[in-house]
Order: structure tokens, then C-alpha cells, then sequence
């Protein structure tokens, strides 16, 4: 099976065709390489296939899971686009930095705005469970101790924590 298999991508800007009908496989450890003159695709295939554009039509196949079909999906939320781009890393051809950051700032940010989703479920999930009646009264405590904003807890609570 292919690790990565790109069925059929086409992408269009207008009336200008960049992508047509390209397909492709390659199996786990196999290098490809993309070549081709300025203004060819390539850098439209790579945007592709990291969800930084949408294919007009074909299909994205990792490790035998379709992440992209062009028959069935049009509209995808932000949160399922950034699930699908942690299968691909990409070096832009500018360095894209923010200047206003650290190096290690930069480095971190794509982890960190990850992270805050993976937070934001766990605040909805814990939010969801102080509501069970069968949460005992101690654990109750507990949870609106963690609502509570920092100053307001006694000492010895933020020794605990």
C-alpha cells in the first residue's frame, strides 16, 4: 500500500489551469522529487497537498485514509484542515517568520495553536462533566476551585496546585 497516493488532483485560478490531472504514489521511505519550469505547479501541488489550497477536484489518500476527496467534500472547517496538515510538513521557499517574534517563538507557534484546540475540547469536556449529577460533592469542589481566577484562591489551594 501507498503511504501517500494523490489520485487525479486538478486545481484552475480563473481560466488558467495549473494543476491537471496529476497523480502520483509513493511508498513509505521512497524520496520523489518535483520538478519543472516557473509557474508549472509545483508549488501549487505542495500547497495542495498541506490543505494551503483547496484541489478543485481528485483525491489525497495517506496511509490508505482518503484526506481529501473532491467528488464529496467542498466546505471543511478550520479545526479538520489544521488535523489534516499535521501529516505534512512544508518549507516555504521565503522564510516566513514573524519578525516580531523569537526564533523560538516562531518555532512554537504552529504546536501552541494546536494545543489551544486540543484545550478548548478539554475545557467543553470538563465543562460537560460538572454538570453529571453522580459527580461527588468533593470533585465538584474541585472543579470550581479550577473556575475560580488565581487570586482568589486561599494559599494553601495554590500550594496544591
Amino acid at each position: 500500500m501507498a503511504a501517500l497516493e494523490v489520485q487525479n488532483i486538478h486545481k484552475s485560478f480563473g481560466k488558467v489551469k495549473v494543476l491537471d490531472g496529476i497523480s502520483f504514489s509513493i511508498e513509505q521511505g521512497e524520496v520523489l522529487a518535483i520538478l519543472g519550469s516557473s509557474g508549472s505547479g509545483k508549488t501549487t501541488l505542495l500547497r495542495s497537498l498541506n490543505f494551503l489550497e483547496t484541489p478543485d477536484a481528485g483525491k489525497i489518500i495517506l496511509n490508505g485514509s482518503v484526506l481529501f476527496d473532491g467528488d464529496t467534500e467542498k466546505n471543511v472547517s478550520d479545526a479538520e484542515t489544521r488535523r489534516r496538515r499535521l501529516h505534512f510538513g512544508l518549507v516555504f521557499q521565503s522564510f516566513n517568520l514573524f519578525p516580531q517574534y523569537t526564533v523560538l517563538k516562531n518555532v512554537m507557534l504552529a504546536p501552541q495553536l494546536l494545543a489551544d484546540e486540543e484545550i478548548k475540547k478539554a475545557y467543553k469536556s470538563a465543562a460537560k462533566r460538572k454538570e453529571e449529577p453522580s459527580l461527588p460533592r468533593k470533585q465538584s469542589q474541585i472543579f470550581s476551585t479550577l473556575a475560580r481566577s488565581r487570586p482568589s484562591l486561599k494559599l494553601g489551594t495554590h500550594s496544591r496546585i
